[in-house]
Parts: C-alpha cells; sequence; structure tokens
C-alpha cells in the first residue's frame, strides 16, 4: 500500500531518538557573551550604547517638548520610546510637531 503524502513520518530528534508526528528545529547552542568572538561583543555593546542613548534623547525631548508639539499623548510616546531602538525613532519621526514659531 502506498504512502500518501497527509501521513507523518518518524524523524530523527536532536540526539538520534526517534520521534513520531512531531518535528524537533535544531537551534544552535546559546552562547555566554564571553564564548563571542571580540568583533561580536564589541557591535553588541556599540548597539546597546546606540539604543541607549536614543532612548535618553527621546525621553528628554518629551519630558522638555510642550504638550501641543507631541502627535498623540505623552505618557504613550514614553512607553514606545522604552520599547527598543525603533520606538525612539519613531517618536523623532512621528511623534513630533513642529513649533509653529520658529
Amino acid at each position: 500500500m502506498p504512502k500518501n503524502n497527509f501521513q507523518t513520518q518518524d524523524t530523527q530528534g536532536i540526539q538520534g531518538q526517534t520521534t513520531s508526528g512531531s518535528h524537533r528545529l535544531n537551534h544552535p547552542k546559546k552562547r555566554s557573551f564571553r564564548e563571542l568572538d571580540r568583533r561580536t561583543q564589541i557591535a553588541v555593546v556599540a548597539a546597546g550604547i546606540i539604543e541607549l542613548t536614543l532612548m535618553i534623547a527621546a525621553l528628554r525631548d518629551l519630558r522638555r517638548r510642550p504638550a501641543r508639539l507631541v502627535r498623540g499623548p505623552k505618557p504613550l510616546w514614553a512607553v514606545v520610546s522604552c520599547l527598543n531602538v525603533l520606538g525612539s525613532l519613531s517618536y523623532f519621526i512621528f511623534g513630533r510637531r513642529k513649533d509653529p514659531q520658529n
């Protein structure tokens, strides 16, 4: 009797165990920061510094800017700015209004 394509076949697990119907992904082993090569360590630290600097700049600008020059509620932009680098960038791109007096 021929196998149809909808039947699950036995697959080999990570340690050679046979598993039926479940597909295991071979994820690479997680490495600690110390196990990374020097160039990768520097890149991770630099990315963290850039993200932290953008977040502080966004929160500082948000605190000093009058509410009329912010699109949307200031507390919402504060939360968005703390999420990640995209949150801070989105505040600078979309959250600020230009001051008509300048």
